[in-house]
């Protein structure tokens, strides 16, 4: 059955980087039961959402995050494999959010290259424009935004799928309207204090969103939307007002013009057609307006003609690190599980820095004192990346390595019973 197989390869989506959450655990122990029952639900049109789990993380900044149910989650990543390949052939090429191979480093370097072109060279004056739409995320309206998927699919699928096999459309709409018109703040179960919430403005709550409005964040399918949501207004910014330089990441964008008059009359334009078409509102207290030479902020960077820095927050972030693992590793017996967990956590950040002339600043923070991480491994490639040294890394026992080997199986030759059963 095709649908069952999608739901295993859903689930073994939905479980990266959630290997060891309680909610996965659960769902592992009786994988198979749980596969079969969700696949049942769905054919019988009995599928239910389960409560979120509503939390406020801190970090970068204050935000208020419902976890769906880890079963839900299996569903999310069903659907996205389902319409976003389809989706996709409808987005523009200057938006930039959580999109394959036009991420966060394909739009820094589109702005650079926007700032080049633009001053032809840095030979001529230009002006930056950035914008950002306030309580983005609260403020979607999903009425309006399943009426959008809708008409994309309907518009692309049969181009998408020439040759392929379908899903079940009627399955797809009943499911996307079931996930995308949830109301996530209902029964939902509260983890924390509710003085958690002191200093979260009203507008980053979907407990203060207006009636039939509001995406959850941590959602993967409000990723998805949310770029379905003003697919129209990139267009809009492209086509419409002819401006060549544009480009977005999820409510940020920015625009490149030779005229800082033209710029600050298309405001009130864009101002009044999110209003109208979309029910958003440019934040007030988030316009920009400067000369190229002055450079911008964007997605984790400063861009100035030539040259591409990690903005502030970054390198704090990363001290930040670098003290707490050195907090962590002080005083205690290591295991090889820690020094898994330091590995990936500074690799994350060398991830980031490599794509940048950032050298000097990975040698001032990474050797300009004695971390104790670098007494279990080195740094290599030109400090790109951290490795551990040989004597700790784990070995796998013959018993582990079979588990593993029929865990991760590929169930669509096997069985999709496989996996489980060993």
């Amino acid at each position: 059955m095709q649908l069952l197989e999608d739901l295993f390869e859903a689930y073994y989506m939905a479980r990266k980087h959630k290997r060891n959450t309680i909610n996965q655990l659960r769902f592992e122990i009786n994988l198979e039961q749980e596969i079969f029952s969700l696949c049942e639900d769905i054919l019988g049109e009995c599928y239910v959402i389960r409560p979120s789990i509503c939390f406020i993380v801190d970090k970068p900044v204050k935000r208020e995050i419902f976890a769906a149910d880890f079963r839900d989650r299996v569903v999310h990543h069903l659907l996205y494999n389902y319409v976003n390949p389809v989706l996709e052939m409808s987005f523009s090429d200057d938006s930039y959010s959580c999109r394959k191979g036009r991420g966060t480093h394909f739009g820094i370097e589109r702005a650079e290259n926007y700032m080049r072109q633009c001053s032809e060279n840095y030979t001529k004056d230009c002006y930056i424009l950035k914008l950002d739409i306030q309580g983005y995320f609260m403020n979607i309206n999903r009425e309006i935004v399943l009426e959008m998927i809708e008409d994309l699919l309907e518009k692309h699928k049969a181009e998408y799928y020439a040759g392929k096999q379908e899903p079940d459309w009627a399955m797809v709409s009943k499911l996307l309207r079931q996930v995308v018109i949830n109301d996530c703040t209902e029964n939902c179960k509260i983890r924390g204090k509710l003085s958690d919430w002191e200093g979260l403005p009203p507008t980053k709550s979907m407990f203060h969103s207006p009636k039939n409005c509001g995406l959850p964040i941590g959602n993967l399918t409000s990723q998805l939307l949310s770029n379905v949501y003003l697919n129209g207004f990139d267009y809009f910014m492209k086509n419409t007002l002819n401006l060549k330089y544009y480009g977005r990441y999820v409510d940020d964008f920015f625009v490149v013009h030779p005229s800082k008059e033209y710029l600050k009359e298309i405001k009130e334009i864009i101002d009044d057609y999110l209003t109208k078409h979309l029910h958003l509102r440019l934040h007030p207290k988030k316009i920009y307006l400067q000369h190229y030479a002055k450079g911008v902020s964007l997605l984790g960077t400063y861009i100035k003609p030539n040259r591409i820095y990690i903005n502030n927050r970054t390198k704090q972030n990363l001290y930040k690190t670098l003290k707490k693992t050195d907090r962590y590793l002080s005083g205690r017996l290591v295991e090889k599980a820690d020094l898994y967990k330091v590995r990936a956590s500074i690799n994350s950040y060398l991830g980031i820095l490599q794509h940048y002339n950032t050298y000097k600043l990975r040698k001032k923070m990474l050797l300009s004192e004695n971390h104790l991480f670098l007494k279990f491994g080195f740094l290599s490639n030109k400090l790109k990346k951290y490795q551990i040294f040989k004597k700790h890394l784990r070995i796998q026992t013959d018993e582990q390595e079979t588990f593993l080997n029929a865990f991760f199986c590929d169930y669509r030759d096997d069985g999709p019973g496989t996996a489980n059963n060993n």
